[in-house]
């Protein structure tokens, strides 16, 4: 029976009253319109998510026969319904009530004329609000956000005469408290736990004290409710949605491959001390990394950079942290130099000096301010102003059961984790940074992971084969042992639907059960003829071409890759946690959005390297990679590994080159602190040195070097030959320095490494290595004023020009 509007509930009419009120899809063939809408009646019965509304008819509606069953036979065959998404994180509970909705959600004739009126929503005769939240997005499909956002701020309105539930567990007292953002998101996350009929919830909302007690708490957690729903697409109902199905497909131990058959991709295997092609995929090092070096002024670099370094035993941020003693420069330094010498390069390779490589970084709330004050305090390590863009990721509410139960830090505080380095896709989205390069003519976006100092020197290669490939994305990979904890690339085969096979990253837990359903049912083993894997390890590392990024990101999805859950059972029964979990999201999952766009045009592969060309990130506290050594393993992953393997990266350049140096194996390391460490030499070669392999054999000739010694060479016009080191050296010169060092003889002290005595107070950057540099003596040649040089045997400067 009809209630009045004033009950605060939702009235319906007539079924054939309601009928009579549909838009015929005719008359408003050619309108699409998108809302952000909830709709809401109470108790419970009806509840819907919506965020497009088209004109559709029944006969292209997914949900036809529950639409027809819930509505009726009188239904007419073309109407204006409601488009539900799934694949926008948009979740429909109680179908069968919801298609009752359909009549509340039509629009009127009139406001679809007028553009004035685009957001106007009109309810079918015998309906009224109760609370009809509206929040136009004004966004077309495919469109950028950037030129909407002021549109977006002052457009937000809403028709609410009444909260409805929401007042029966929230007294008028405490609503009162509240700010409008406040008390829309909290009514949202009410009216949703109440939809779900468990209440999973209701230990964030129900019994709040009285107005007049802990006032400025209830505010402060209706703020954080407010920012969380704010910050994730589809708001926390969505979030906790699919939370909910996730938790269930895994406490069921659902397989998300079992219609899949896994086979190596097309891909690219390169070496740089390798001269000849491989015979399986065609190119050599040399001609990959001339073809990226067509490409370099269009590319533009990301740096997934939203973690602390809490893992290596270090508060800060990780891109703050020494990649070596001999220079003492941070992984962001090392990164910026490289891409400006890329830049330089791109210079020189064009003739256009306008040329900017753009960089944008990925902080958290964790990282955020500590990167820009980082940026500040090295005058942007040489960029120019405008050249480093920072998008800030958001956390994501922790979820303590099965149920999807919000985790509370405290009463008034709901836990927040990372939602993972997959979300930098969405947010370049959002922040319009793609069609903005994409218009400006840039070809590839290159992202980068930020403790690992060994990829650049794959970057160029791997341009350079997604360009002779036209690959839409291109992982850099690494041989990957059988076994190995490492995820593997794969192409995945979907049994019956062509179009949803793909190329991704599969996680080593996933890939062994995977092989083993399949063709001999071996599993995860070794080819005989190499020793490893024929499945490339994956790096995490990419290079994405503009135009297909492009293409995907204006999707649905808007570049919201798909997320999963890893909760931590407590027990067998799968149903309580060992710690609250979340969703997260990685990077390396965006081919899900590719396939989805594009289907089997998408053309995704890989390029391989050896490990100690490109591999070697920082990631693990001394303590955990003593540990892992002591069981036998090779790749500690601390910082000490990770710079010990830059310099033995550099010997093997300098052998290859023509040094006469002695290149660390694996029999040579000696240990330090409890990590096997190269003994020597130490040799840097900066990015303004060298970037490329020709660049290290044309700027390098003779010489030899001690196992002692300490080499660092910085200077993009620096040539250095017959070179006898002995000690300690480093040389480094400015722009329009042409300097030649011929016969330099150096004999001194040097550098060395001394152990940190166990339980010593040192600081944190200290003690994630274990020892410290002695800088004893050194030979140092610094040449900053514009000319020509010559140093020789006594290592005197000679200025020629």
């Amino acid at each position: 029976m009809p209630q009045d509007a004033s009950s605060g509930h939702l009235r319906r009419c007539s079924d054939a009253d309601t009928t009579n009120k549909y838009l015929s899809r005719k008359e408003h063939s050619h309108v699409t319109m998108t809302f952000n809408v909830t709709a809401v009646t109470y108790p419970k019965d009806f509840f819907l998510f919506v965020q497009t509304l088209t004109p559709l008819t029944l006969a292209n509606n997914n949900f036809n026969e529950s639409f027809e069953d819930s509505i009726g036979s009188n239904a007419p065959t073309a109407c204006c319904f409601v488009h539900i998404s799934l694949h926008s994180r948009i979740k429909m509970v109680n179908l069968t009530y919801a298609a009752q909705l359909l009549p509340l959600l039509l629009l009127s004739p009139t406001s679809i004329k007028s553009s004035e009126n685009k957001n106007s929503v009109v309810l079918a005769n015998g309906f009224t609000a109760t609370h009809l939240n509206l929040r136009p997005s004004f966004l077309p499909r495919g469109g950028s956000l950037d030129n909407n956002k002021s549109a977006l701020s002052s457009s937000t309105s809403a028709i609410e005469s009444d909260v409805g539930p929401a007042m029966e567990v929230i007294s008028q007292g405490n609503w009162d408290l509240l700010s409008d953002r406040g008390k829309a998101a909290l009514s949202r996350l009410i009216l949703y736990d109440m939809s779900s009929g468990n209440d999973g919830q209701k230990h964030v909302y129900g019994e709040w004290p009285e107005a007049g007690v802990q006032d400025e708490e209830k505010r402060m957690l209706a703020e954080q409710i407010a920012d969380l729903d704010g910050s994730y697409p589809g708001g926390l109902p969505a979030y906790l949605s699919k939370a909910k199905t996730l938790l269930k497909e895994s406490a069921d131990g659902t397989n998300p491959f079992e219609e899949f058959e896994a086979s190596v991709p097309e891909g690219e295997s390169l070496s740089f001390e390798e001269p000849n092609a491989n015979p399986h995929t065609g190119m050599t090092f040399t001609e990959a990394e001339q073809a990226g070096l067509t490409g370099i002024g269009d590319t533009v670099f990301v740096l997934v950079a939203g973690g602390l370094g809490e893992r290596l035993g270090y508060s800060g941020i990780k891109l703050s942290l020494e990649t070596n003693l001999c220079t003492n420069k941070c992984y962001l330094e090392v990164y910026a130099k490289y891409i400006q010498a890329m830049q330089r390069m791109a210079h020189l390779k064009t003739g256009k000096d306008h040329i900017r490589i753009p960089l944008v970084i990925m902080t958290s709330g964790d990282t955020d301010p500590l990167t820009r004050q980082l940026l500040k305090d090295n005058n942007n390590f040489g960029f120019d102003e405008g050249q480093v863009m920072i998008v800030k990721q958001d956390k994501v509410c922790a979820l303590k059961d099965g149920n999807a139960g919000l985790s509370m830090k405290s009463k008034w505080e709901i836990e927040t984790k990372p939602h993972g380095h997959g979300d930098v896709h969405h947010l370049l989205y959002r922040e319009g940074l793609v069609d903005k390069w994409y218009n400006e003519g840039k070809k590839h976006v290159i992202f980068l992971q930020d403790t690992n100092a060994l990829v650049i020197n794959s970057v160029l290669p791997t341009l350079g084969v997604s360009i002779a490939k036209s690959f839409h994305m291109n992982s850099i990979c690494i041989p990957r042992l059988a076994g190995e904890a490492a995820g593997a690339i794969a192409r995945l085969e979907h049994k019956t639907d062509p179009e949803k096979s793909l190329v991704i990253n599969v996680e080593y837990n996933q890939l062994d059960p995977l092989l083993s359903s399949q063709g001999d049912c071996k599993g995860d083993v070794a080819d005989p003829t190499t020793g490893y894997s024929p499945y490339p390890g994956n790096a995490n590392n990419i290079v994405i071409e503009m135009g297909a990024y492009a293409k995907t990101l204006r999707g649905e999805d808007q570049g919201v890759v798909i997320e999963f859950v890893n909760p931590k059972y407590k027990d067998e029964t799968r149903t309580e946690f060992k710690k609250p979990t979340r969703l997260e999201c990685m990077m390396q999952d965006i081919p899900k959005l590719f396939q989805k766009e594009m289907g089997s045009e998408a053309n995704i592969g890989f390029t391989m390297f050896d490990r100690w060309f490109t591999f070697s990130p920082a990631k693990n506290s001394l303590e955990a990679g003593v540990e892992d050594v002591g069981k036998g393993g090779t790749a500690p992953g601390t910082m000490s590994s990770a710079e010990s393997d830059k310099y033995i990266q550099n010997q093997r350049k300098l052998k290859f080159a023509g040094v006469d140096i002695n290149v660390t194996e694996e029999k040579d390391l000696v240990p330090i602190a409890g990590i096997p460490v190269t003994p020597g030499p130490r040799v840097i070669l900066c990015p303004g040195f060298a970037i490329t392999q020709q660049e290290v054999v044309e700027k390098i000739e003779g010489g030899k070097i001690t196992d002692r010694s300490t080499l660092v060479l910085e200077g993009e016009d620096l040539k250095v030959k017959n070179l006898d080191l002995d000690g300690a050296l480093v040389i480094r010169t400015g722009h329009d320095c042409d300097v030649t060092v011929d016969g330099l003889v150096v004999r001194n002290t040097g550098y060395d490494l001394s152990e940190v005595p166990e339980g010593a107070d040192v600081p944190e950057e200290v003690a994630i290595r274990g020892y410290t540099m002695n800088k004893s003596e050194a030979m140092e040649i610094t040449i900053t004023e514009p000319g020509k040089y010559h140093i020789g045997a006594d290592g005197e400067v000679k200025k020629l020009e």
